[in-house]
């Protein structure tokens, strides 16, 4: 067990009929996303694939556009957590375009579905994760020490004729991150956790020169360096596709590596099993971490997640200890 990951960021898909599945690729060939074929997400494949890597643990999450979509989708997230309580975990999705839905559907998962966490887009529907409205929503999450999962817009459009997912995603995580250091989103609700997929995107990366003119008398409601590096500290990050030196010498460098989290990307559309298979070998090779870190950040999203912890424990599957 002590070498098994914690995966805190796999997606899921309900079932869908044949149909529903073309009408989802032809809106990704739309976008200029040139999947070869219908993504259909498989039970059996995940479980195979995660027995075969080493993984104990997926934190599922799924955030469909549209409400009854969103609550149907965390309905058969929790579902999948009931019939494989020591293999799956919920990250219950929030609809945060509307701050009155999102709190209802937070305490639905939380009190009745028994979610472990939560997972919110950068944006939806248009409205970011800094929007003053969502204040009620972090108000109720911060009451309860959640961990809250940020992943970028699945629907942003291509730039540049290429797909999103390649790098905008990563440009979007950190205009999403930068507007809540300004809006002081992190240090108002502290007892949240903010878990950033993808190495946080490009905030790492950026996070010195907002600190360097983030002040600056140009700059509407600025912030010091030390408000950057306050808020910016207490997150976490997820190494999803992004397990390379070149992504995580700059996370450590702005959250630490004791704020790095095991994330495969399981499930999306745009990863494959050799992909992902790539990435979770280079954390281990790439030199960014030593053997103990990269040894603790496979299982450490454990310890974030105590309800998942039960549950493993229940099933005899101690938790790996970290170092």
């Amino acid at each position: 067990m002590a070498d098994e990951y914690i995966d805190i960021h796999a997606h899921f898909t309900p079932p869908s009929t044949g149909e529903e599945r073309v009408r989802a690729w032809q809106a990704m060939l739309a976008k200029g996303i040139y999947f070869p074929e219908p993504h259909e997400w498989s039970l059996e494949r995940t479980l195979a694939y995660m027995d075969a890597s080493g993984t104990a643990m997926q934190l599922l999450s799924n955030i469909p556009n549209g409400l009854s979509r969103l609550r149907a989708s965390n309905d058969y997230g929790a579902d999948l957590v009931t019939r494989h309580p020591s293999r799956f975990g919920l990250l219950g999705a929030l609809p945060t375009d509307d701050p009155g839905a999102a709190v209802a559907e937070a305490e639905r998962a939380w009190e009745s579905l028994d979610a472990d966490g939560f997972a919110v887009t950068t944006r939806y529907n248009g409205v970011f994760l800094g929007d003053e409205s969502l204040d009620p929503l972090w108000k109720r999450l911060d009451d309860w020490n959640a961990v809250v999962f940020v992943h970028p817009d699945a629907r942003l459009p291509p730039t540049l004729d290429h797909p999103a997912p390649l790098y905008e995603v990563a440009f979007d995580t950190a205009r999403t991150v930068f507007d809540m250091v300004f809006r002081r989103t992190f240090a108002r609700f502290p007892n949240i956790t903010f878990v950033i997929a993808h190495c946080g995107g490009a905030f790492p990366a950026l996070t010195g020169r907002l600190r360097l003119l983030g002040n600056e008398s140009w700059v509407p409601q600025g912030v010091t360096a030390r408000d950057v590096d306050e808020q910016t500290s207490s997150l976490y990050v997820d190494t999803a596709a992004t397990a390379f030196a070149s992504s995580l010498l700059p996370a450590i460098a702005t959250v630490g590596a004791d704020h790095i989290v095991y994330g495969s990307d399981w499930g999306a559309p745009c990863t494959t099993e050799s992909s992902a298979e790539s990435n979770r070998s280079s954390l281990l090779r790439c030199g960014a971490l030593s053997p103990e870190e990269a040894g603790d950040v496979r299982s450490r999203a454990l310890e974030l997640f105590p309800r998942a912890a039960r549950r493993m424990a229940a099933a005899g599957r101690p938790a790996p200890e970290i170092a």
